[in-house]
């Protein structure tokens, strides 16, 4: 695989095979440590150990409500919460100096978990969809960081969804870093057009006419109203609908130069992936093909064609 500059993501420890989990062991996920480690550099994180509970331990649960459940032992009933917190706080301070791209965290543990956590009323009814009190903290602090969980990180369009997210929020951050003008972010807009559109059509025009009256705002509002209403629409999952209505823009600037015989074969492989016959990479890779053979500068530039390495393989499910 050819790597680049790594991208930095907080990761719960035992995703990468610290046995740092309650009984000893770990839940090493290789796609996590392998797979993503050729462009990922990880920050590892274990929030029951880092805040001085030992290894093995007894096993702890939420309770009460949802908003703001306790942290408690489940044989003995002993409440972490506070001790949890005051950790959390110092540890959030620390990540926000790692320049962190996104956080992957343990699925349905009570310290880590994003969501559906099981959480133990005062009736003793157990609900499943509490947040770990970490994941809780982590995401009140950094809003619009990409995160996601292993568990989800198997559902293949939700894996897809957050490494094209964090890899464009790296581009972002580049940019607000080193060229935090206004012309760098019509360039910027123009790069990521079509991604955008793939994601929500409607904040895809708001993000068109923010740019377009872009001198009404100060620098720092311009971007900062971007960035919210950009991360907004990279959330909302693509659909095979959108990515449809995205291919046949793409194909309407080659109409005057594809010959009859090249619009059959692209219509054709758009229709197979609309019907759920080819993987959305096929028709994106003939795409890719007319963009060099015709010289299309407009879509060269798209990153949607090629939003994250191609060796990940993440649009080759049908």
């Amino acid at each position: 695989m050819q790597t680049t500059e790594k991208i930095k993501i907080g990761v719960s420890a035992c995703l990468l095979g610290k046995k740092v989990r309650y009984d000893g062991g770990h839940q090493h996920d290789r796609f996590i440590s392998e797979t993503l480690g050729y462009f990922f550099d990880f920050i590892p994180v274990c929030p029951e150990v880092e805040c001085g509970l030992p290894v093995p331990r007894e096993a702890m649960h939420l309770a009460g409500g949802l908003e703001s459940p306790r942290l408690l032992t489940t044989r003995t009933g002993i409440d972490h919460t506070e001790r949890m917190q005051r950790w959390a706080a110092d540890r959030l301070d620390s990540l926000a100096g790692q320049n962190l791209g996104g956080f992957i965290f343990k699925s349905k543990s009570p310290s880590s978990g994003m969501e559906r956590v099981k959480v133990r009323d005062d009736d003793g009814k157990v609900r499943n969809n509490g947040v770990g009190l970490f994941a809780r903290a982590f995401m009140e602090r950094f809003p619009l960081l990409p995160v996601e969980d292993d568990g989800r990180l198997h559902d293949l369009p939700l894996r897809e969804n957050f490494i094209e997210c964090v890899f464009l929020y790296q581009r972002w951050r580049k940019l607000r870093d080193e060229e935090m003008t206004r012309g760098g972010l019509v360039g910027f807009h123009s790069d990521h057009k079509l991604l955008l559109l793939a994601h929500d059509e409607k904040i895809y025009r708001q993000l068109g006419r923010l740019v377009a009256q872009s001198k009404e705002y100060s620098v720092e509002a311009l971007f900062l109203e971007y960035e919210q209403q950009m991360v907004k629409a990279m959330r909302l999952l693509p659909t095979i609908k959108k990515h449809c209505n995205v291919l046949m823009h793409m194909m309407g600037y080659f109409k005057k130069v594809l010959s009859i015989n090249e619009k059959h074969e692209l219509l054709g492989t758009i229709e197979q992936y609309r019907n759920n016959l080819l993987p959305l990479i096929v028709p994106v890779t003939l795409l890719n093909h007319y963009v060099r053979k015709y010289n299309e500068p407009y879509l060269a530039r798209q990153y949607y064609l090629q939003p994250h390495p191609l060796e990940l393989k993440l649009r080759n499910h049908a």
